[in-house]
């Protein structure tokens, strides 16, 4: 009775860790991200439908952007928002259409930057990078759900009662949006594609209606130019005060990132393959050159009748036009039916805008750290990690007081970095092709985000600040994860050549005994002293065959890779099996595997001891895959065969 008792509740554990990591990322399938593998076979859908999966993120920052343009630039917003037009059609729309051509899976900038670099210099700046692009996929969680709070509280009929409560509306939206993905989030295309149809659609009786008061009221423009001219003077003084606060107004440029990341999602032609997805590249780039100019008229038209329309103190913080501009202005001029539907519609897209960001999350993230050992096991499942940035997105919402203006900075800083490396990415890209004029012009595209970027951290200090924080988080998780993962098995393929292969068939009925060399010159005398020392050490008869086993570490920063296994005779009579490998003990332990499994034999090998104090051989180890190799390489053997009677046989003298 007592044992039973004492079951149900392990019972009810092990029932709870299967759920929890029941499978991979079923976001993997559904929406391959900006990092994903494509599938071999996969149909795709026409690129406008994808455009508006894109346009989950994209297209819902109408929700808030007038509103902080106005708070920005004042009345200068129509005339920043037209630089920052001329960016995203000069600058930001090349660039992304270049990285559609580079990464036509979806791999994004971060991989193409992540094939320039290697070593750990390499993955200590890729992890910079997903700090900034997860703070770019937070904040979009938690200020969507934050401006989608706004238009609850700030909708006349609901105002009353919501009023004050803004903070724990947004948690339970980052609660809801958490506990969708941990039931099992569907990706709906043909859903996306009416949600966004109906919300631009929308925006469109806003826009015009706004357009028309304008007209019916023409002293509105006259009264916004004056006011414009007692302020800033001569045009050129406004030019340059746009361009000054541009960088304010970087949040109108997200989206391409996402657009890139749909690229799986996009049908191609007939005759395409996975080398060569043409027809996927041209869809992809239609996206994003419509996508630009749809956002583009919206930006213009809509920071025009917010600012012209909308008194100033209406956009301050409280104030009934802050952060719902456009849902301002439908409820006071389209009346109350009309706004509550617009408000009904922009909270619908903006909580679809924070589950495409968690998507993008699910999706990023497993992409690199697991491959780099820097992430833990439960890591490549869903739920574990839908609760830990759901904790984040709590975190976050608090430290911010649920407040879109606040975020900003972070919003925009996560933006920018991503953008600025995708323009640098294009660059190195465009020289290393050769391409003169392309370079030049990237380059200076670069620039332009380099700068911009650059402002926006002076000014706003605070996206930098948490973008740090996750920088930070995620490096310290990642080397944490490292070492606990060390002494794993992660070789993913052992692969011989015929001579290797033949090697291994001679011992099919006999243990095989291997030397572990460190190459040096490869003479005979190193051999004949090497054979001599470990027969000398370890009592091996002389009548007993050897085969000498050498490992070439080509990149230690690297945690899981192919094992390449060479077969050579050299010095006509001495048997090498080359190994190239990450790591020198992690090679040495799935060769002995592959040998045992493969002859039905237990392999021994045998090692020397190396002098030095054993911290520093540890360190060495983690960092460039050698040191001590004789005990690690017994660990890992140990890690991935629990069963003594089955392992290969380790010696050490």
């Amino acid at each position: 009775m007592v044992s039973s008792t004492g079951a149900a509740p392990s019972a009810r554990r092990t029932r709870l860790r299967a759920w929890l990591l029941e499978g991979l990322s079923d976001m993997a399938k559904q929406y391959p991200g900006p990092h994903a593998e494509a599938p071999v076979e996969h149909k795709g859908q026409r690129w406008w439908r994808v455009m508006c999966l894109t346009g989950l993120d994209y297209f819902s920052t109408l929700g808030y952007q007038p509103g902080i343009a106005a708070l920005a630039a004042g009345l200068l917003s129509p005339i920043a928002t037209i630089v920052l037009v001329l960016v995203t059609l000069l600058g930001a729309l090349p660039v992304y259409r270049r990285v559609a051509k580079e990464s036509p899976h979806g791999e994004g900038s971060i991989a193409m930057l992540e094939r320039l670099l290697s070593f750990w210099q390499g993955k200590l700046f890729v992890l910079a990078l997903l700090g900034f692009a997860a703070t770019d996929f937070m904040i979009t969680i938690t200020l969507s759900a934050a401006d989608a709070t706004a238009h609850l509280v700030e909708n006349p009929h609901l105002h009353s009662t919501l009023a004050g409560k803004q903070v724990l509306i947004t948690l339970l939206l980052v609660a809801l949006l958490g506990g969708v993905f941990l039931k099992g989030f569907s990706e709906a295309i043909g859903l996306a594609v009416y949600l966004v149809g109906l919300y631009l659609a929308l925006n469109v009786v806003v826009v015009v209606d706004g357009i028309w008061k304008v007209i019916q009221s023409p002293q509105l423009v006259t009264d916004w130019s004056n006011a414009l001219t007692a302020e800033h003077g001569n045009p050129i003084v406004m030019i340059g005060v746009a361009l000054v606060v541009f960088p304010k107004l970087a949040l109108g440029l997200s989206g391409f990132e996402t657009g890139v990341a749909v690229m799986p999602h996009i049908e191609g032609d007939p005759e395409d393959t996975e080398d060569r997805p043409t027809g996927r590249i041209r869809g992809a780039r239609k996206l994003l050159t419509t996508a630009a100019v749809i956002m583009s008229v919206f930006l213009i038209t809509t920071s025009f009748i917010t600012t012209v329309l909308i008194p100033k103190a209406d956009f301050q913080n409280g104030g009934p036009a802050n952060g719902r501009a456009l849902a301002y202005l439908a409820h006071q001029n389209l009346g109350g039916t009309f706004g509550s539907i617009y408000d009904l519609s922009t909270i619908a897209i903006l909580w679809f805008a924070g589950a495409s960001a968690m998507a993008g999350m699910l999706n990023l993230l497993p992409r690199y750290l697991p491959r780099y050992g820097m992430a833990p096991h439960w890591a490549r499942a869903v739920r574990p990690m839908v609760i830990v940035l759901t904790l984040i997105g709590f975190l976050v919402t608090w430290l911010f007081d649920a407040n879109v203006d606040k975020q900003g900075g972070a919003y925009a800083t996560g933006v920018l970095v991503l953008i600025s490396s995708a323009a640098v990415a294009v660059t190195i890209a465009a020289h290393k092709a050769g391409q003169r004029k392309a370079t030049i012009g990237f380059a200076a595209i670069a620039a332009v985000f380099l700068y911009t970027t650059a402002i926006n951290v002076a000014e706003r200090p605070d996206g930098v600040k948490i973008g740090a924080c996750f920088i930070a988080g995620i490096i310290l998780v990642s080397l944490l994860s490292r070492v606990k993962r060390s002494f794993e098995l992660r070789v993913t393929d052992v692969v011989l050549d015929q001579t290797a292969e033949r090697f291994i068939r001679d011992y099919t009925h006999r243990p095989m005994r291997l030397i572990a060399n460190e190459p040096d010159n490869r003479s005979l005398a190193e051999y004949q002293e090497k054979k001599r020392e470990i027969r000398e050490h370890h009592d091996v008869p002389s009548e007993v065959d050897v085969v000498f086993v050498e490992v070439t570490v080509r990149d230690p920063s690297e945690f899981e890779s192919e094992l390449t296994v060479r077969g050579e005779v050299l010095h006509d009579r001495y048997r090498v099996l080359a190994l190239e490998s990450s790591s020198v003990p992690n090679a040495l332990a799935a060769l002995l595997l592959t040998i045992r499994d493969r002859t039905g034999q237990l392999p021994h090998i045998y090692f020397e001891w190396t002098e030095g104090g054993p911290f520093n051989h540890l360190l060495r180890f983690f960092l460039f895959g050698q040191g001590e190799v004789a005990p690690v390489t017994r660990e890992v053997l140990r890690e991935a065969e629990p069963d003594r009677a089955r392992r290969p046989r380790v010696h050490v003298g």
